[in-house]
C-alpha cells in the first residue's frame, strides 16, 4: 500500500496490481449506496450470488463442471466466487486477463479468442510461468504457427480447435476436412490437440426457454460430433467444452461434454431478460447516478451518466422492447414506470418515458439519485475500474476491476 487519505467515507488507495497502480476506494462501516460519487459502478452481491447458484446448480445436475469466462467480471475476487478452486479452471478473452489471474494464483486458464501468431510469445511466457494455459484456433495457418512456437520453446501449447455449431461467427464447420487437417498439424508437428470448443452466440437471438434448449442441443450435437470425427482419425480429444449463458441455463443434455463455459450469467443484464434468460429482478448490476437538471418542456431528466457510464450498446434495440441505454429505478432497485435512458451523449444520460407510454413522468429534483440497469453488462462494466459492492443500501466492499488487452 503506497498511499491512504481519508475522503468522507472512504479511504482512498493506491495498490500495485501485477505492476499496474490501480486506485480503489476502502470502505468505513455502514457506508450508504448514496453517499457515492456519481455515476458509480454498483454490485447487488445478493442478486450476483442467486444468479451463480442458480447456474451451477444446474450444471451440478446434470454433471459437468462450469469453466466460467472472467471477462466480464475482470475481478479476482469476482473470479473466485465463480471458480471451483482458487486455481481454477477459468475462461478469459484477453491476454491481459489471463496475466493478471495468473498474477493472483489461478493455474488453469482457456483464452478462448483465435490467437494471433504475434501473440504467441505471452502466451509461451505464461506456460513458462507454470501456467495451464490453452488457446484456440480454426485455421491450418494458426496451428502452424502455434506448431512452430511449440518446437521452439519445447512446450506443447495445448489447443482446442474452435467449432462453428451455429453460423453465429468463428469455428470450422462439423464434417469439414479442415478439421482433420488442423488436428494433424497439431498432433504431429509439436503442440497439444486437448479438444474441441464452441460458443452458441445464435442464442442471443432466440427467445424462450424451448429456443434456448435447442439451440443448447444444437451446440452439444456439433461439438461431440466433432471430437468423434477427430478421434475417428487417430486423434486425441480429451475435452469437449461448450457454452453461452442462454445454452448453459437451458441445456438438458450435457452427454459427451466435458465442460460448460458462460460469463454474464453472474451478474445479468436487459439483453438477457429480454430473450427470456432471467428477469429484470435478477439483474446485479446497475450504475448510480444523479440528476442534474430538466427540460420539462421535452419530458427529460438529465444525469451525470452518459454513454461513457453506460457504454453505447444498444443490444436491446432489435429486441421485442427496446430500454434504450438502459431502465432506470429507484436507487432500492424498483424500477420507475416506463422511464428509460432513452439518449445519453458523453457525460450526459437523458431520462424519458419509453415511446407510447402512459404513465406519468416521475419528478426527480436536482441532486437526487437513481439507478440504471444496463443494456450489457460487459460493456457497461468495461467503463469503471472498481465494483461498490452492495446489500440493503450499504456498500460492504469495493473490489478493483481491470481493463485492456
Amino acid at each position: 500500500m503506497d498511499k491512504c487519505a481519508r475522503r468522507g467515507n472512504f479511504a482512498e488507495t493506491t495498490i500495485k496490481v501485477n505492476a499496474e497502480m490501480i486506485h480503489v476506494d476502502t470502505v468505513a462501516p455502514e457506508t450508504r449506496i448514496a453517499s457515492l460519487t456519481t455515476p458509480s459502478l454498483v454490485l447487488d452481491a445478493k442478486r450476483m450470488r442467486h444468479n451463480v447458484a442458480r447456474l451451477k446448480d444446474h450444471l451440478k445436475s446434470l454433471g459437468v463442471p462450469l469453466r466460467p469466462h472472467l471477462k466480464t467480471a475482470k475481478s479476482i475476487e469476482i473470479a473466485r466466487l465463480l471458480m471451483e478452486t482458487p486455481e481454477g479452471p477459468a475462461t478469459v478473452s484477453t491476454l491481459k486477463e489471463a496475466e493478471q489471474f495468473a498474477a493472483a494464483g489461478v493455474r488453469d486458464i482457456l483464452y478462448a479468442v483465435g490467437i494471433s501468431p504475434a501473440k504467441l510469445s505471452r502466451v509461451v511466457e505464461l506456460r513458462r510461468q507454470g501456467i495451464n494455459i490453452s488457446v484456440i484456433l480454426d485455421s491450418r495457418e494458426q496451428a502452424e504457427a502455434v506448431a512452430a512456437a511449440s518446437r521452439a520453446a519445447k512446450d506443447p501449447i495445448p489447443v482446442l480447435i474452435e467449432i462453428d455449431s451455429d453460423g453465429h461467427r468463428a469455428g470450422i464447420k462439423p464434417g469439414a476436412k479442415l478439421l482433420t487437417e488442423v488436428g494433424f498439424v497439431l498432433h504431429k508437428r509439436g503442440a497439444e490437440l486437448r479438444g474441441v470448443m464452441t460458443h452458441a452466440g445464435g442464442s442471443y437471438n432466440k427467445s424462450g426457454a424451448e429456443a434456448h434448449a435447442a439451440d443448447a442441443e444444437q451446440e452439444r450435437a456439433a461439438a461431440v460430433a466433432c471430437a468423434e470425427q477427430l478421434r475417428n482419425a487417430g486423434f486425441p480429444c480429451p475435452v469437449v467444452s461448450v457454452g453461452s449463458t442462454p445454452t448453459a441455463l437451458f441445456t438438458k443434455d450435457l452427454t459427451g461434454v466435458t465442460e460448460v463455459r458462460a460469463g454474464v450469467f453472474a451478474f445479468m443484464d436487459l439483453v438477457m431478460a429480454g430473450i427470456g434468460v432471467c428477469t429484470v429482478d435478477d439483474i446485479a448490476l446497475s450504475v448510480l447516478a444523479t440528476v442534474i437538471g430538466h427540460q420539462k418542456d421535452r419530458g427529460l431528466i438529465l444525469v451525470d451518466a452518459g454513454w461513457m457510464a453506460m457504454s453505447q450498446d444498444r443490444g436491446t434495440s432489435s429486441q421485442a422492447v427496446d430500454q434504450g441505454h438502459g431502465i432506470v429505478c429507484r436507487v432500492n432497485g424498483r424500477p420507475y414506470t416506463d422511464l428509460i435512458m432513452s439518449r445519453a451523449n458523453q457525460e450526459h444520460g437523458l431520462l424519458s418515458l419509453r415511446p407510447g407510454s402512459t404513465a406519468e413522468l416521475p419528478y426527480l429534483e436536482v441532486g437526487a439519485q437513481v439507478s440504471i440497469l444496463p443494456n450489457h453488462a460487459c460493456s457497461t462494466a468495461a467503463q469503471f475500474d472498481r465494483y461498490h459492492v452492495a446489500a440493503d443500501y450499504i456498500v460492504t466492499d469495493v473490489w478493483p476491476r481491470f481493463s485492456g488487452w
